[in-house]
């Protein structure tokens, strides 16, 4: 049975497409594009008047909590929070209990992706040293084999420089980038907030921006030395952003990623009646002139992509006083409608600049099949309705757990169906699995 996505407003940057036309799916490939297709006589069609088309979108850093923590997120829901959002695939990170750091777990959670009903595709991250210890490599070359495409010790940020080389040499070895969380432990300490301001403010522990900067400047200068793509997870100032942009301008092989919540709150959001710990993050919310710094950086193409860094806790933890709760938000279902609601539709962005950041350049990252709107390309695609308005509220989560730091924002712009290998995963906004 073939499928006409008929009517669509199709945006695809990578063959200069920003149009309304057809699109024509048969057995998860691209069979045609245009207003003049020849149409079998098996057909299902679906309107898609009003509605804009493009290549499915791929969040490489997501906490799915799976295996030893499911009562948070497992890999179905998390699959299911994905699909809700747009996206078609996912990256999760390596920081589950057990940890991912061996080729068998990275078999255990494909085989699990697999087993699932659900049709996001899952890209598995292997830990970078043993047990994210920061003392041993773990076992790279097993994990590639298996198939993992990138190499993260997310959640903590390897201390030991000589330890960050020898990752770095290794990976380089499988041709796989390395997702480095920056934090230097000694310089943050027990921080929890930004310091400054907000710490002052809230009466808590301060976070030093340096405590970031410090290692991204680190590991820009081991990438320079090995050769090495190293990404940059969830920067969050505007002089992380200079130091990056500086070093890919000197041919440094290095690239970076932020977050919604990065870009769209900051400290002044974390108010002293509430101390509301879905807003503490790691790293932390910084400054209102980083968030303007970092979407300017995002729409000029010094920041190269968004990720979530979509993070699920219970509500029992999340209930606990602000220094003892559990850093993180979900993201998966918000990022889209975020971007959509401050960025493109004001004009401050373009829809071929959103396709790049959320498509094109993640999958370039991980080194998957790009996703086209051309004859012969896999069918895993995400349409949205660019005039739904809606709020964020727990009960619209398909996610396990709800510490969203968006609940009760009004939105406007959201997926209604998302397709992967040409089934859909998402279908007038209800996910099929």
């Amino acid at each position: 049975m073939a499928l006409l996505l008929k009517n669509a407003h199709v945006i695809d940057p990578q063959n200069d497409i920003d149009e309304v036309t057809d699109v024509l799916v048969r057995d998860g490939l691209v069979v045609a594009v245009g207003t003049d297709i020849e149409l079998p006589e098996k057909l299902l069609v679906k309107d898609c008047t009003g509605k804009y088309l493009i290549p499915g979108m791929v969040d490489v850093h997501v906490h799915f909590r799976d295996p030893g923590q499911e009562y948070k997120e497992d890999v179905l829901t998390g699959m299911r929070a994905a699909a809700h959002g747009g996206f078609t695939g996912v990256v999760p990170m390596a920081n589950t209990r057990p940890v991912i750091d061996t080729g068998a777990m990275i078999e255990y959670l494909l085989e699990k992706a697999a087993w699932e009903p659900g049709r996001t595709r899952i890209y598995p991250l292997g830990a970078c040293t043993k047990g994210l210890a920061g003392k041993e490599l773990a076992e790279m070359g097993d994990m590639v084999a298996a198939g993992a495409v990138a190499f993260s010790d997310d959640g903590h940020g390897i201390q030991d420089g000589g330890m960050m080389r020898q990752v770095l040499d290794y990976a380089k070895m499988f041709d796989a980038p390395v997702l480095s969380h920056c934090q230097m432990e000694d310089i943050v300490g027990a921080g929890v907030v930004n310091e400054g301001v907000a710490s002052t403010r809230l009466g808590l522990t301060g976070w030093p921006a340096a405590g970031e900067e410090t290692q991204i400047a680190r590991d820009i200068e081991l990438a320079r030395l090995t050769g090495c793509h190293v990404h940059i997870q969830h920067l969050t100032t505007a002089r992380a952003v200079d130091m990056v942009a500086r070093a890919k301008a000197e041919g440094v092989p290095v690239t970076c990623e932020v977050t919604p919540h990065h870009l769209f709150l900051n400290e002044d959001d974390i108010k002293a009646d509430s101390y509301s710990t879905n807003l503490k993050m790691n790293p932390p919310l910084r400054t209102k002139e980083d968030n303007i710094a970092l979407q300017e950086a995002l729409i000029d193409g010094r920041i190269d992509m968004v990720a979530t860094d979509h993070a699920p806790h219970a509500a029992h933890e999340k209930a606990l006083e602000f220094n003892h709760a559990p850093f993180g938000t979900t993201g998966l279902e918000t990022a889209l409608g975020l971007l959509l609601t401050h960025l493109v539709l004001p004009g401050k962005m373009s829809w071929q600049r959103l396709v790049e950041v959320t498509s094109i350049a993640p999958r370039e990252l991980i080194g998957v099949e790009q996703v086209e709107l051309v004859e012969g390309s896999t069918a895993d695609y995400t349409i949205i309705d660019p005039e739904l308005a809606w709020t964020v509220e727990e009960d619209d989560f398909y996610s396990r757990s709800k510490n969203s730091a968006f609940l009760g924002q009004e939105l406007t712009g959201r997926a209604t169906d998302v397709f992967v290998d040409g089934y859909a995963s998402m279908e007038d906004g209800v996910v099929t699995f």
